[in-house]
């Protein structure tokens, strides 16, 4: 699905992208198996919210999710699909679903749910349309449901009326969870927005909260838990920018059914195909 239900005062998402506009589950299913027909070894579902599919066709991503996991499964029991990035209210009601689709063996264990900010004053005048609460009982339901859940999240430092307290509470927040990714950005006015006709903080504050927050997400270890352990990894792409000495040719990337990361020297037989490591 394309486009947005919100009314985030940051973002021009609806601005240039409209409503939310859903293709029909044939579709999607037809797509998903043409590409698994190609060679694909994992399908990524991609929209500005994944959670609020379906509204406009009076269905929704939980039977989305289900019933191309059951294609995938039948067809090519070898692909693996991963869910996009959702909002939290549009996901909250289908919670119980999510779970049971997560611990499918087709279906990765990740989900990306951007909480912005762990101040509810803060979500407020991001018009988010949830509470820190509410976040914190969607992912403490995925969590105990998926117990290797690979939770990705969103947070925008220096939003204009985040106060000291707010970003404290933004930080307890993320120390809580210690998500397993954390996509960290400083606010910036759009243009025609309006958020960006607040005034802004000073242009240090949003510098040090977002050092703050980079220096915690590599303050722990997120893969500890996999030290010594077997997993059937997927391989779907190559890395080389930062690849020296003996990988120098390069590393082969796959992900584990918990979407960990792992790199094995480069060997392009393994793209689009599984192996244990």
């Amino acid at each position: 699905n394309a486009g947005c239900l919100g009314n985030c005062t940051y973002c021009k998402t609806k601005m240039s992208r409209g409503k939310v506009v859903s293709y029909p589950i044939d579709t999607i299913i037809e797509r998903a198996l043409e590409s698994a027909r190609e060679g694909v070894c994992q399908i990524e579902l991609a929209s500005e919210d994944m959670g609020a599919y379906g509204i406009d066709i009076g269905t929704n991503i939980a039977e989305l999710l289900k019933r191309l996991s059951d294609a995938l499964l039948r067809d090519y029991p070898g692909v693996m699909l991963r869910t996009g990035m959702t909002n939290p209210p549009f996901i909250m009601q289908h919670v119980d679903e999510i779970i049971e689709v997560l611990n499918r063996p087709n279906v990765h264990a990740f989900m990306h749910i951007p909480v912005q900010s762990g101040s509810d004053q803060v979500l407020r005048a991001m018009r988010r349309e949830y509470t820190v609460a509410e976040f914190s009982y969607l992912a403490d339901r995925l969590k105990a449901g998926v117990p290797e859940l690979f939770l990705l999240t969103d947070i925008i430092c220096g939003f204009p009326t985040e106060s000291e307290q707010d970003w404290e509470e933004t930080m307890a927040l993320c120390k809580k969870y210690q998500f397993q990714g954390i996509h960290i950005s400083q606010f910036y006015a759009r243009p025609g927005t309006s958020a960006a006709r607040l005034k802004p903080l000073k242009s240090h504050i949003g510098k040090d909260r977002y050092k703050e927050l980079a220096d915690l997400v590599t303050s722990y270890d997120r893969n500890e838990h996999l030290l010594g352990r077997e997993e059937r990894v997927w391989f779907g792409d190559t890395e080389q920018e930062r690849s020296k000495g003996v990988n120098a040719q390069g590393q082969t990337v796959g992900r584990t059914k918990s979407f960990a990361k792992v790199l094995v020297p480069r060997n392009d037989s393994l793209l689009g195909r599984s192996a244990i490591v």
